[in-house]
Order: structure tokens, then sequence, then C-alpha cells
């Protein structure tokens, strides 16, 4: 089985380069975020002809996740329980309720788990957490603990599961190009780290992927400054396996070609090929 995950910075916008890449790389299970599409404007029959199910979630021009599979795609959950919502700069509620008074914030569509082929698998977009000051940071804590929770009771259900996507974290200093360009900056803060840690604490390994240039195996670089060229990264795009599914792996390794040539998402692919 191979599975993948890849931030595509909109999928409208990078459909031709999906489809190519899909119909060269082959994964039987492909995890998306950042679609920036609602679920019923997410390209299913482009997809479908190469073979895919589809169970997209999305509700605008921002954020969106997605899971394809040629394997089978059942028990859809679109986000997981207690999982928190945004009310914008100050926390406030920001959606109004059936009697028209102010409600509490929405979850925001950075969630999507499926079984496929046997494996429960979910496709994650974390909160970017923008500043540690910001109340979308204290959102972004929030949400992983929310997580945290979701995935250790499905856990306990004893089934093979991974949890991949865009978590917006660096694990390490040595998961982005220069520690010191990073100090105030959200993506490595002790608290962001500490929460990763904590998820990995359930029992989850991290699949780190083998590098095509260098030693560090980066899977986004800014658009900006020729970063991508002068392989100013980070890896902050991860595959969290469980121990059935860790033990089952065989090969993984970011796609950086995915990165190259005319429109690219920021992000590389990570692919993983499992016995």
């Amino acid at each position: 089985m191979r599975l993948a995950t890849w931030n595509v910075n909109s999928v409208r916008a990078r459909l031709p380069r999906l489809l190519e890449w899909l119909a060269e790389t082959k994964p039987d299970i492909a995890c998306l975020q950042e679609t920036k599409c609602p679920a019923d404007r997410f390209p299913a029959a482009e997809v479908g002809e190469l073979g895919y199910a589809v169970a997209a979630h999305g509700d605008g021009r921002w954020n969106g996740v997605a899971l394809l599979s040629s394997v089978g795609i059942d028990e859809v959950s679109l986000g997981f329980p207690g999982e928190p919502g945004f009310g914008g700069e100050l926390g406030e509620p920001s959606l109004l309720d059936e009697l028209g008074e102010l409600g509490p914030p929405r979850p925001e569509a950075r969630a999507i788990g499926a079984t496929c082929g046997g494996v429960r698998v979910w496709s994650l977009y974390a909160p970017n957490g923008r500043t540690p000051d910001s109340p979308h940071y204290l959102y972004k804590l929030d949400w992983f603990m929310a997580l945290r929770t979701a995935i250790g009771d499905e856990l306990g259900q004893r089934r093979p599961l991974v949890a991949c996507g865009d978590f917006n974290v660096a694990p390490t200093d040595a998961d982005v190009w220069d520690p010191a360009a990073f100090v105030g900056s959200t993506h490595v803060t002790p608290a962001e780290r500490r929460a990763l840690a904590e998820l990995r604490a359930l029992g989850l390994h991290d699949v780190v992927p083998t590098p095509m240039k260098g030693p560090h195996p980066f899977t986004y670089w800014d658009y900006r400054a020729g970063m991508f060229h002068q392989n100013k990264g980070m890896r902050i795009d991860l595959v969290y396996a469980g121990a059935a599914v860790a033990g089952r792996v065989r090969s993984a390794y970011v796609d950086r070609e995915a990165r190259k040539g005319k429109g690219p998402s920021d992000h590389a692919p990570i692919v993983v090929d499992l016995v």
C-alpha cells in the first residue's frame, strides 16, 4: 500500500499538477490539505477518473482537507470530537445561531478521517498560530489538545491508524534551515513542540522521510527569496503512524520534484510505502 500526504495550497489552482502527480505516483491513499474550496466544489469527478473515491471537508476559500482512496473509503468523519473553533482575532463568536444571536465559533475545516484499506487515516491541517501573542496561537494549542484526546480514543480501539498532514510545527531545531531565523516565531515554540510530543506519546511513530536533496527532509519552502533553490525549508508536514502501521513502513521519501516547475504548491508531498 502506498500512502501520501500533500498540502496542495488550493486544489483547483493545482489541479493539473495534482492529476499528473496522482497518475505518476499512484498512491493508494492521498491526504490533501489546504484545499481552499467547499466540499461540493472539490474536483471529485476529475480525481475519480483516476480511480479514486473522495471524501472532502471544506467551507470556503480557506483551510480545507480531503482524502482520496483507491482501496475503499468508509466511516468518514468531518472533524473530530471536541474540535475547537476560532472566532476571530479577539476570539469572539463569529457565527449566528438559529435565533440570530451570536453563537460559539464553529470548527474550521481542518480534519477529516476515514477507514481506507483497513487503516484509519486522518488528513490534518493544523492552525498556523500566526504569532505567539495572537489568540490564534492559543487556538492552535487548544486544537492540538483536542486532537490528542480524539486520536487517543481511536488508538484505544486497537485499530491501525495514521495521522498525517500539515502540522505547522517543526518537531526539532534540525527541522528548520536556521533555528536563529525562527526565534520569536511560531512553529518552533516549546508549547507547540510539546503538543507534538504528547501526540507521539500516545504510541505514534514519526515516519521521517528520506530527503531528495541535502541532509534534511524539509517539506515546506517559502515562495519568497529563492528559498526552495537554496533549500532553506522546514519539516512541518508529518506522518504519525500507530505501531501497527509503523511496523509496515518499507520506505518514505519527500517528493521534492513536485515542488519544482511552474505554479507549484509551497509544500512537497511525502510518500510512504507499506508492506
